[in-house]
């Protein structure tokens, strides 16, 4: 099944002041946000998923990852990164799971940016106007945490009861002012020797 797309929408915001002081270095994040038909809608409980996954995903991911580089300016200035979707009402967090969580869709951003950690990621169901939240983490590792970063913004008429939402968020920077320290030195403290994990934040 061909994707069938109805509108592409980007985001970008520049953050110049944070707790009130200048920041040295503006922090700038950027989303590209595919509002597409979901080709699993009014056909009931569809059993295998796959088919349009692999139709559909890698094209997903080429134009989402075309689109913000785009606003990013290359793959090498990205430092955070992350995922989401959102399904419209007729359709099953699922269907909207489905597209996000395939290498067929990640790989495509992942190489581009040379990224090593996992996309971070949201998937949820919900209507228009519905506020697409992509979380970020650094690229390269994912105990920094001055590189925990939320894009959010809305498409007021996305997504529709029969629509998917997929988008793709970036950061060029951290936040201003980091001051909580990373992972690490929460490991050190506490004098674990676990690897690190999803489980230290």
């Amino acid at each position: 099944m061909p994707l069938q797309l109805r509108k592409l929408v980007t985001y970008s915001e520049t953050t110049l002041i944070e707790g009130g002081r200048a920041a040295t270095t503006p922090l700038r994040m950027h989303a590209a946000a595919a509002v597409l038909t979901n080709p699993w809608a009014g056909r009931g409980f569809v059993e295998d998923l796959r088919p349009e996954i692999h139709d559909i995903a890698p094209q997903l991911g080429t134009l989402l990852t075309e689109e913000v580089l785009k606003l990013a300016g290359s793959g090498e200035a990205v430092e955070g990164y992350g995922k989401a979707a959102i399904v419209g009402t007729s359709g099953e967090v699922e269907h909207a799971s489905a597209l996000i969580h395939t290498l067929r869709f990640g790989n495509h951003y992942r190489k581009a940016v040379g990224a090593k950690s996992y996309l971070a990621f949201t998937n949820t169901r919900g209507g228009p106007n519905t506020p697409v939240v992509i979380p970020l983490m650094d690229k390269l590792d994912e105990g920094r945490r001055s590189h925990y970063l939320t894009i959010q913004f809305s498409i007021l008429d996305a997504p529709a009861p029969d629509e998917i939402v997929v988008a793709l968020g970036a950061s060029i920077g951290g936040r201003p002012h980091h001051r909580i320290g990373d992972r690490y030195q929460d490991l050190k403290e506490l004098g674990s020797t676990q690897e690190l994990g999803a489980a230290h934040v």
